[in-house]
C-alpha cells in the first residue's frame, strides 16, 4: 500500500496538502480551516459482532477527522449496490448508519447511489466523506512536531478486537469466546480529551494496527519507540486467537482506538479524562519515546528482552475495513 501511494498516487496528484499524508485534510478557507476526509468500506462480511458496514463507515470517517484535532460536522455517503442485493439488509445497514452519524453529532448532508449489474460488485460498498472545523491551537496535531524523548504513548483500550472478530465472522471458526469488534466514534473522547489537555500527536490505528501507526510516526520524528509488551492492554480471547493463528495483535486492526502522544504530565491527565469515558475505561499508558533506536519501534517483553517491531507487511487481514 505504501508504494502503491507513493509511486503511483503521490507521483501524480502530489501537492503540498497532500504531503502531509495525514488521515484528513488541513483546508484555509480564508481565516476559517477545515479538516476533510474521505475513506471507503468493503468488508466482508457485511454484518459482524459489534457492528455492519454502515456503522463502520460512519464510526471510521469520524475519527479521521477527530484525531486530526477537528469537529466532525458533516458527511457524504455514497453507496455502490449489486442487483439482487436484500432490501431488508440494506436498511438495517442504512438505519444503523443513521444511528451512529446521529449518536456522534453528526449530519448527513448529501450522497450518491449507483446499482451495478450482478456480479460486478460484491454485494455493497460505501463511501463516506467528512468535513468538520478546525482551530488553530489543535491543527499541527497530526503533524507530530513537537514530539520529544521522554513522551508517553497512550491507547484507549484493548488492541486488535475489530480484526479478530471480523474475521471469526467470516471464516466462522466458532470460537466459544466470542470477540466484539471496538467500532465506535471516539469524537467525543477526543474532545474531552483536547479540552483539558495538550497533546502532541493522535492517530486511530485501523488497518496495519498500532505497530504500523507508531512505526511511521517513529520514521517521521527520527526517534526510536518503546512499547511494553506489560501494558498492552489485550482481551483474552483476542490474544489465544491470535496465539492459535499466528498472528500479532500489534499488526492487527481497531476501528475504535486512538493512539496519543503526550508529554508526561500531560499523558497522565490524559489517562485520567479516557478512563472516566465509556470508550476508555481500559485506557493504557503502553510506551514512550527514546532517543535510542532511531526510526524503530522496540517491544520490551516482560522478560527484559527486546525486538524490533515493523510495520505489516503485506496485508494480514483482507478487507477488514
Amino acid at each position: 500500500m505504501h508504494d502503491l501511494i507513493a509511486d503511483v498516487f503521490m507521483k501524480h496528484f502530489g501537492n503540498d496538502i497532500l504531503s502531509e499524508q495525514t488521515d484528513s485534510a488541513i483546508l484555509s478557507l480564508g481565516s476559517d480551516e477545515i479538516a476533510f476526509t474521505t475513506d471507503s468500506f468493503v468488508i466482508d462480511p457485511l454484518f459482524f459482532p459489534g457492528g455492519n458496514i454502515g456503522k463502520l463507515a460512519v464510526c471510521g470517517t469520524i475519527n479521521d477527522l477527530a484525531v486530526t484535532g477537528a469537529v466532525p460536522l458533516y458527511l457524504s455517503v455514497s453507496f455502490i449496490i449489486e442487483e439482487g442485493f436484500p432490501m431488508k439488509d440494506l436498511e438495517i445497514i442504512v438505519e444503523s448508519l443513521a444511528e451512529e452519524a446521529k449518536k456522534a453529532g453528526v449530519l448527513i448532508v448529501t450522497g450518491d447511489t449507483k446499482v451495478v449489474n450482478k456480479g460486478k460488485c460484491d454485494k455493497l460498498f460505501i463511501n463516506t466523506t467528512g468535513v468538520g472545523r478546525i482551530s488553530k491551537r489543535d491543527r499541527n496535531i497530526s503533524r507530530a512536531l513537537d514530539i520529544k524523548p521522554g513522551d508517553l504513548i497512550l491507547i484507549n483500550g484493548t488492541i486488535g478486537d475489530h480484526g479478530i472478530a471480523v474475521m471469526n465472522a467470516r471464516e466462522s471458526f466458532n470460537f466459544k469466546s466470542a470477540v466484539v469488534s471496538d467500532c465506535a466514534s471516539l469524537n467525543t473522547i477526543i474532545r474531552e480529551v483536547l479540552d483539558k489537555t495538550a497533546v502532541k500527536f493522535m492517530r486511530d490505528p485501523t488497518r496495519g494496527g498500532v505497530a504500523t501507526v507508531l512505526n511511521e510516526l517513529a520514521g517521521k520524528i527520527q526517534l526510536g519507540i518503546v512499547l511494553e509488551e506489560s501494558a498492552l492492554p489485550l482481551e483474552t480471547a483476542v490474544e489465544a486467537m491470535c496465539e492459535l493463528l499466528g498472528f500479532d495483535p500489534l499488526h492487527i486492526a481497531n476501528e475504535g482506538k486512538v493512539l496519543i502522544v503526550a508529554g508526561k504530565d500531560e499523558g497522565l491527565k490524559v489517562l485520567e479524562i479516557m478512563r472516566e469515558n465509556e470508550l476508555g475505561t481500559k485506557s493504557a499508558i503502553i510506551g514512550y519515546v527514546v532517543n535510542e533506536y532511531p526510526g524503530r519501534v522496540v517491544l520490551q517483553n516482560q522478560t527484559g528482552g527486546h525486538r524490533i517491531i515493523d510495520s505489516l507487511a503485506g496485508d494480514q487481514l483482507p478487507r477488514i475495513c
